[in-house]
Formats: structure tokens, sequence, C-alpha cells
């Protein structure tokens, strides 16, 4: 991956100093609250005249393309939000997709701290032993997050007061390895790679610690 800029290595350290308090969850009292589908109220019965289908007076579906979750995972974030009233969907998502940002960037750069602050044990495991046997063979990443294309809740999880939001990012990814002698042996450069990516974070509700930290990643 590109050096980055100083500047810009600079607002990154800062960014991590708040650690995911300032990015996965946090609220200031000026955001929205989640944008949940309203219930619809209840209607007079509409007479149908001869000729006219039962169809036609069917609603129309509710567009959801707006949301920062998908129809799937509302249950699960009325439930969140009926156990931690500070939870906003939004806030979260804003959160999230800086996230994905970061790790990956940690990830293609081998910065184990970054990672240790974002990940839980079990993540941080898999990605330095990655690391490492990349490393082993002399080879670095020259990796280039083009652009999150979409990314939204698509499932949420309740157990013993932990709660698990996977989020399912669509992003274009510029991939190339080089050998210990800098020579390009894969990827390139110019062609940027569509990625699918079903992330999992989860956080101890009640905890004193507010972070949400990376439990899962897998490619969908």
């Amino acid at each position: 991956m590109t050096a980055f800029s100083i500047v810009l290595l600079a607002m990154i350290a800062a960014f991590l100093g708040m650690r995911l308090y300032s990015v996965l969850g946090k609220r200031t009292g000026h955001e929205q609250e989640p944008v949940l589908p309203r219930e619809r109220a209840a209607t007079a019965p509409v007479r149908l005249d001869e000729g006219d289908s039962a169809s036609a007076a069917a609603p129309a579906p509710a567009d959801t393309s707006g949301l920062v979750y998908e129809p799937a995972a509302e249950a699960g974030l009325r439930q969140l939000l009926a156990t931690d009233r500070n939870f906003d969907a939004g806030r979260f998502m804003e959160g999230a997709e800086a996230a994905y940002r970061m790790i990956l960037e940690a990830y293609w750069k081998g910065d184990r701290d970054t990672l240790r602050d974002l990940c839980d044990d079990d993540s941080y495991e898999a990605f330095v032993e990655a690391i490492a046997a990349r490393e082993a063979r002399g080879e670095t990443l020259d990796n280039r997050l083009i652009g999150i294309d979409s990314a939204k809740i698509t499932a949420v999880e309740m157990s013993r007061g932990e709660a698990r939001v996977t989020v399912r990012y669509h992003a274009d990814i510029s991939a190339v390895t080089r050998d210990a002698e800098g020579k390009l042996i894969a990827g390139s450069m110019s062609d940027a790679a569509q990625a699918d990516d079903l992330w999992t974070f989860r956080r101890q509700i009640g905890s004193n610690d507010p972070n949400w930290v990376l439990d899962e990643a897998e490619s969908a």
C-alpha cells in the first residue's frame, strides 16, 4: 500500500487515540434516532367497485434504499435499542465504515498496534498470523481501498448481554503484492477488485468499556 502523508498519519493517530468510542456508537445528543420503519397506521376499509382487483388496494412496498440496515436486521435492531438506548444506528455505521478502512490499512501495513485496539483476541491473532507469514516470505502489500460502494447492517444478535452487529461492505480495492526487492509478483494497481465482506462487531452492553471490536471478518 502506498505510504500515507505525515498529515494523514497524524489524523489517523489522533483518531485511534479516541478508539472506537468516537466512531462506533458514541452519542452526542445531536444525532437522529435510528431510522426504523414506523408502524403503519390503521386505515378505514376501502370499498372496491365491481371489476376492481383486490390487489389494487395493496400498499406499495416500503422504500428501504436509504436506510443503514437491511430489513432482516430490523427486529434485532429494535431489541438492541430496547436494551441500549444510547445506541445510534447511523452513528454506528459511520464508525463501521471508518473501522473497515482502518483495519484493512493496518493489516496491509502490518500495523499490529492498531489491530490490537480494534479487534478482539481471535480476530487479532488471525491478522497477526497472516502478517507473520507474509513477512516470512519477504512480501509486502501495496493495497489501496478505492472506496466503499455500500455498507449496511445485515444482522443484529443479542446474547447474555452482548450485542453482535454484522455489516456487509461492498468496496473497490486495488491489490498488489511485492517481493523483498519490491518487484510486482501479483495484482495490479490499475484494476480494482470488488470486495464483498461480512464483518461482525461486538460489545458487552452495560460494560464500562464503550468500544466495539471486530469479532469476525469473512468474504461473502
